[in-house]
């Protein structure tokens, strides 16, 4: 399943590989090395290409409408030995959602793991029913940037 191709040539790709999946960027042939974004308006065609071939199914969940907090994501928990991780889906700007892996590392908080994401696929559709049910997924609803509030003109239009 795929996402893209953007005007830079890269394409977000979701496969499955031993073990789980992989969603990775594509650029010339090859993996990027960094963590997955992509224009939200994409994600409903790569979610229903990803459960035609049985890779996940689309999410399930009743979004809560209205504009979406600052900051806010939509996650599945996980262990990597004594460190906790969290795959999360986040906006990172009014165009952009990111996918990826954070780490909780003790005494130095929560990290982003700027590289492709390689999972077990309920870990991917547990991240992604929790960000529909926070309004993360509607390409329809404002999103801040990290850092920014909205102003009552953004909300009501």
């Amino acid at each position: 399943a795929a996402a893209g191709p953007y005007a830079d040539g890269q394409e977000v790709r979701l496969e499955r590989v031993p073990g789980g999946l992989r969603l990775a960027v594509w650029q010339a042939g090859q993996i990027a090395r960094r963590a997955p974004e992509l224009d939200p308006r994409h994600l409903s065609g790569l979610l229903s290409q990803a459960a035609d071939k049985g890779l996940l199914s689309a999410p399930r969940s009743t979004p809560e409408g209205g504009p979406v907090a600052d900051g806010a994501y939509g996650a599945s928990p996980g262990r990597t030995g004594e460190m906790r991780d969290e795959l999360r889906v986040e906006r990172t700007g009014e165009d952009r959602l990111r996918i990826a892996r954070w780490i909780l590392r003790p005494g130095a908080g929560w990290q982003l793991q700027d590289a492709p994401v390689m999972l077990p696929p309920a870990r991917f559709a547990e991240a992604l029913d929790t960000a529909d049910a926070r309004g993360v997924l509607d390409p329809g609803v404002p999103h801040p940037p990290p850092g920014e509030e909205l102003d009552e003109q953004q909300v009501d239009g």
